[in-house]
């Protein structure tokens, strides 16, 4: 693409349209029709990432904001992803994680400052509109080296707009190793600044470029040693949540039947609705539909993640879908045997 190839007819009819909901909002509206005819909820996502100019993140914020209102006028969209690099230089964001004096917000850089005010001025404006209309804002995780200035912002949200419901949600992945405890260092927080915590808890997206990059650097990977410690965190921090849903909102975001089916049979050993406010499923648009539509039919709140954007601005989360799907051994396969097997079923029947 960035060649000039005459690709995007071939991209458009294939990885995208599997995947992504449309090119514009307008163009989600009938995938979001038909999800809501099977009790399906939507998590808008506008596909900006990456982009660079005091112009172009003034342009995504007011765009985040016209999916809000668009989410506000539809039935069965409660959520909005966000991603703060699409509103904020990603310079910026890894100066403020690499330089400590900054978490004591103490800093000789008036331009930086200053530059770090209007992120939390487009952020507070997302945020304050969607609370205005009740949609939840789901704050993307990041890289690590970028994660810990998005960490204090999102917290910094929760704060304001999180004192009666779940508005702001953190994502966590916890395919890294420190986040369980983030989880819980978390909670306490919102405990003592009496706030609701918003997770949404997620294995995550960037384990290869993690790895590579402290491989590079020579320093710890943060990242899990294993999948099984991946898994145990995983559910050890869905079971935090639902312990503690008088002050955590969780969405349980996975793609993985055990996980999900610990999450429900956590809410009906506690007594609690299948469709608990504080309790949430997703599953990404193109991926786990098994999960997806069992958990609507048995009654959960359940939600497909649909991104959407011009092809050339979710290239990169297409990118990602292709490094998680090479990183999960047989999962597509397996999603391929599942639906043959369905097929198979109906004709029997």
């Amino acid at each position: 693409m960035k060649t000039g190839l005459p690709i995007k007819g071939i991209v458009r009819k294939t990885i995208f349209k599997h995947f992504v909901g449309g090119e514009t909002l307008n163009e989600t509206s009938a995938i979001s029709d038909m999800l809501g005819n099977y009790n399906v909820n939507v998590i808008l996502d506008y596909g900006v990432e990456g982009k660079e100019g005091e112009e172009s993140f003034e342009h995504a914020t007011e765009e985040f904001i016209k999916v809000i209102d668009f989410a506000a006028s539809r039935k069965n969209v409660p959520f909005i992803s966000v991603k703060v690099t699409g509103i904020a230089r990603f310079g910026l964001l890894q100066t403020l994680n690499e330089a400590p004096r900054l978490r004591s917000g103490i800093h000789d850089h008036e331009e930086e400052m200053a530059e770090w005010n209007k992120v939390r001025e487009r952020m507070f404006r997302i945020c304050e509109d969607a609370a205005e209309k009740g949609i939840g804002v789901l704050i993307d995780a990041e890289e690590s080296w970028i994660q810990d200035p998005v960490d204090r912002l999102t917290m910094e949200m929760m704060e304001i707009f999180n004192k009666d419901k779940a508005i702001v949600f953190n994502t966590i992945q916890m395919y890294r190793h420190d986040r369980l405890n983030f989880l819980k260092m978390s909670y306490q927080i919102a405990q003592q600044q009496d706030f609701i915590l918003g997770v949404k808890l997620v294995r995550g997206a960037y384990m290869e470029k993690e790895r590579a990059r402290a491989l590079e650097m020579g320093y710890p990977s943060p990242i899990q040693p294993d999948k099984e410690a991946t898994d145990r965190d995983y559910d050890a921090a869905v079971t935090f949540c639902i312990e503690h849903l008088d002050k955590i909102a969780a969405i349980v975001a996975s793609h993985n039947e055990a996980s999900n089916m610990l999450a429900a049979r956590l809410l009906d050993e506690k007594g609690w609705k299948h469709n608990h406010p504080n309790v949430h499923f997703s599953q990404l648009y193109g991926m786990s539909d098994n999960i997806t539509f069992n958990l609507a039919k048995a009654g959960y709140a359940v939600s497909k993640y649909l991104p959407f954007g011009p092809i050339n601005d979710v290239i990169p989360y297409l990118m990602r879908r292709a490094q998680e799907n090479t990183s999960i051994s047989g999962q597509t396969g397996r999603e391929l045997g599942l639906l043959k097997k369905e097929l198979e079923r109906r004709k029997a029947s």
